[in-house]
């Protein structure tokens, strides 16, 4: 039975960017305001589905540490799901992406609308200084940052393989970092097209201050992440 609640969701999930593709695309020649709406509006259409076809529920957590305004979030990164539920709680997340993601139907199309932060991992360096300049014009902008430490998704269990990019990001504007901890691969595992009955949870963790030293930065948004999201999959699995 959740075999066919799963394919069944997997349907409704790619018709959604197929219906929303066309018959909002209009919002593409919009503010980005109007363009942001139509990404909010998917995301709990997703979210939606996934509860009622697929018998997954989404729970946020530790809303008293969600930031409001310029920010600079950390989630753990665990499959699709983490890039789609922060737009039905965040005001305006702006994600840094592979920028192979932005030539994507609908996604990719929304993605450059809103202004995401694409970055070329073939560019080394110079694709460094690019994505920081980006994330301080989009902070300027009242937006949220939203950068996966660990740069692509990871299993769970998976060893812990924390990025510069989240450092210099941190670093350049001097901004507290908001860590987020998830168990969102034990119900959308990051390959496959199974989802698990169960709830999944986004918890906000306390924000790491600003102006911490590189390696004491990146020790404590590692603890901080990998300890909460250890928590969150230990009863459900």
């Amino acid at each position: 039975m959740q075999t066919l609640r799963s394919l069944l969701f997997t349907l409704w999930l790619y018709l959604s960017m197929v219906v929303f593709a066309v018959g909002l695309s209009p919002a593409l020649l919009m503010p980005h305001r109007q363009a942001r709406g139509v990404v909010k509006l998917w995301a709990r259409f997703v979210l939606f589905g996934l509860r009622w076809i697929a018998g997954v529920k989404v729970e946020f957590r530790g809303l008293e540490h969600r930031p409001t305004g310029p920010a600079l979030i950390a989630p753990k990164h665990q499959g699709m799901l983490d890039v789609v539920a922060p737009f039905a709680i965040l005001d305006d997340p702006c994600f840094v992406l592979k920028k192979e993601l932005m030539i994507l139907p609908f996604f990719g199309w929304f993605a450059w609308k809103t202004k995401m932060i694409p970055v070329d991992r073939s560019a080394g360096s110079t694709a460094l200084k690019t994505m920081v300049k980006q994330a301080r014009a989009r902070l300027a902008e009242n937006r949220q940052i939203v950068i996966f430490p660990e740069g692509t998704r990871a299993p769970v269990g998976a060893e812990p393989d924390y990025k510069p990019g989240v450092a210099a990001i941190y670093r350049d504007l001097d901004v507290p970092c908001w860590p987020v901890a998830t168990n969102s691969g034990v119900h959308w595992p990051a390959h496959g097209f199974m989802r698990h009955k169960g709830t999944v949870v986004f918890e906000f963790l306390e924000p790491i201050p600003a102006g911490l030293k590189r390696a004491e930065f990146m020790k404590r948004l590692e603890e901080s992440v990998e300890t909460a999201s250890a928590a969150l999959v230990k009863p459900t699995v």
